[in-house]
């Protein structure tokens, strides 16, 4: 159930707003359009009504002297004369006695309409009467019926205008609706796209445009120093971050890269077969280290490993790169080599850099050489193989050499 739920796709802000509009607008004009139609309704009841007793009233005065003269073939040409005219379907006279003197009727195979009749039972539910007036005597009477088919085709004209002017209306009311959305879906989406920029990319720089409408501004800016406050907490995270690498990569006496870098760097090098082609790798370890540290103590051999550090940075530059493996261990990597010999000059003017005296920082200066053994990265099929090569070259290197006395 809930996996299809979340399958069904969602109605978009602008489509759900236009449904609204839409919903609305369709109420709105069909109440309208039933109070007008009824209103009109009523209101032709009303002139019908009154326009059908006006017509009795100038006919009553015209067959005053067909009655008075007993003239009923006059009073039936008055009738016709009257009908043709449309105003009525059908007119009868009555004399002083209640007789019928004179009767016209509109032909009734001519109505085939069923609607007609409906509406004129509505509208006119008893024939209009008046009076035939003669010396203040009543001498006659006049009833007449409203045409049927006049009345239901003005009502339907009316009708079908109105409905015409309700659409009509309808649909600019839409396209007015539809045109004022478009600001607040803008503004919308306008928030969504930094919001789903933010969460996506981790893009805190993003930022809410300012909007026209009061309460998307104020959300914006609200937004927005939110993303200042994520953005700046983002920083000092990377910054932390940073560190804390830098922390677990570097040894923190001598700055240089740790053991643990060390083991990245030579993996990523025996992984990449051109860089292994032209490469090498050098250990290095103090001959007499422990010396100084019984002698001086372990301050003064901090600052000798502290300068060993320096000199291999200052040879090696951005060339070559310096490790500290641990205590007065270190190794660096060589790359651009193309021979054995290359190495060994290399080695040769390493170990040059170490003859000097390292100030111990206490008014005294020892000396202490390093040995170097080095492996060669194309000789090797893997990160052990040239690991154990180098350290015993190391070891060869510094059993053959005599220990310097500070």
């Amino acid at each position: 159930m809930n996996k299809e739920l979340s399958t069904t796709p969602r109605p978009t802000f602008k489509r759900t707003l236009q449904r609204i509009s839409m919903i609305s607008v369709v109420i709105t004009m069909t109440l309208i359009w039933l109070l007008l139609c009824i209103a009109s309704v009523v209101t032709l009841k009303q002139y019908a009504q009154k326009n059908l007793e006006l017509t009795s009233a100038t006919m009553s005065r015209s067959l005053e002297a067909s009655l008075v003269f007993n003239d009923a073939t006059a009073a039936s040409e008055t009738l016709a004369t009257l009908g043709k005219q449309g105003q009525f379907s059908v007119a009868e006279v009555l004399d002083a006695r209640r007789n019928q003197f004179a009767y016209w009727s509109w032909n009734p195979d001519e109505n085939t309409d069923t609607l007609s009749p409906l509406v004129s039972r509505w509208l006119f539910p008893v024939p209009a009467t008046q009076p035939v007036m003669h010396n203040g005597k009543v001498i006659g009477e006049v009833r007449i019926t409203a045409r049927d088919s006049l009345i239901s085709h003005f009502i339907l004209t009316s009708f079908a205008v109105l409905t015409g002017c309700i659409l009509f209306a309808a649909f600019v009311a839409l396209t007015i609706t539809r045109s004022l959305h478009d600001g607040i879906v803008t503004a919308l989406q306008n928030i969504t796209d930094v919001v789903h920029d933010v969460k996506t990319n981790r893009n805190f720089a993003r930022r809410v445009e300012d909007e026209r409408i009061e309460e998307f501004h104020r959300f914006g800016l609200d937004f927005n120093s939110l993303l200042d406050e994520m953005e700046e907490w983002q920083l000092k995270l990377q910054a932390r971050n940073a560190q804390l690498m830098r922390t677990a990569m570097h040894d923190p006496l001598t700055g240089l890269a740790n053991r643990a870098a060390f083991r990245s760097s030579i993996a990523a090098l025996m992984n990449d077969s051109s860089a292994q082609m032209n490469s090498a790798l050098l250990f290095l370890d103090g001959d007499n280290f422990k010396q100084i540290n019984d002698t001086w103590g372990h301050a003064a051999g901090d600052c000798v490993l502290i300068e060993v550090a320096s000199r291999m940075v200052e040879f090696g530059g951005k060339r070559y790169q310096s490790y500290r493996l641990g205590g007065d261990e270190f190794a660096m990597i060589l790359y651009g080599i193309h021979s054995p010999e290359d190495v060994q000059q290399i080695c040769t003017a390493l170990s040059q850099k170490f003859l000097l005296p390292y100030d111990l920082h206490n008014g005294h200066t020892a000396k202490m050489s390093l040995s170097i053994g080095f492996a060669l990265a194309w000789e090797n099929t893997s990160v052990e193989a040239l690991l154990e090569q180098a350290d015993r070259n190391m070891y060869q290197v510094k059993h053959q050499r005599p220990t310097l006395i500070s």
